[in-house]
C-alpha cells in the first residue's frame, strides 16, 4: 500500500467537515499517514471497555479519541480564522511552506 501525503500535521487547528462531528474544531494528537488518518482532540470519542491489568489496576470504560480520515478535516487559518484549502509555495531562500488559499499568509512556523 502506498503511503498517502498528508497536508495537515501534528499540532494543526482542523474542523471536521463531515460526519457526525461536523463543525467541531480540534488540534491534531497524532498523523497516521500510511492509513491517511488522524486523531483530532475532542473528536470521534469512542468508548473502550478495558480489563484491569497490571499497569491499570481499575478496569472499566475509557473514552478515548477515535482516528478521523483526512479527507474529513480542513486546516483552519491562523490569520483569517477560517477553514481553507492548503497550497505549497517556495520562499526566497528554497525553503518550502505551506500557505493558505484565501488570505495566501504562510501556515507554516
Amino acid at each position: 500500500m502506498t503511503q498517502k501525503k498528508l497536508n495537515v500535521k501534528k499540532g494543526d487547528t482542523v474542523i471536521i467537515t463531515s460526519g457526525k462531528d461536523k463543525g467541531k474544531k480540534g488540534k491534531i494528537m497524532t498523523a497516521l499517514p500510511e492509513e491517511g488518518r488522524v486523531i483530532v482532540e475532542g473528536v470521534n470519542v469512542v468508548k473502550k471497555h478495558t480489563k484491569p491489568t497490571q499497569k491499570v489496576m481499575q478496569g472499566g470504560i475509557v473514552s478515548k479519541e477515535a482516528p478521523v480520515s483526512c479527507s474529513n478535516v480542513m486546516l483552519v487559518c491562523n490569520r483569517c480564522g477560517k477553514p481553507s484549502r492548503i497550497g505549497k509555495k517556495v520562499l526566497e531562500d528554497g525553503q518550502r511552506v505551506r500557505v493558505c488559499k484565501k488570505c495566501d499568509e504562510v501556515v507554516d512556523k
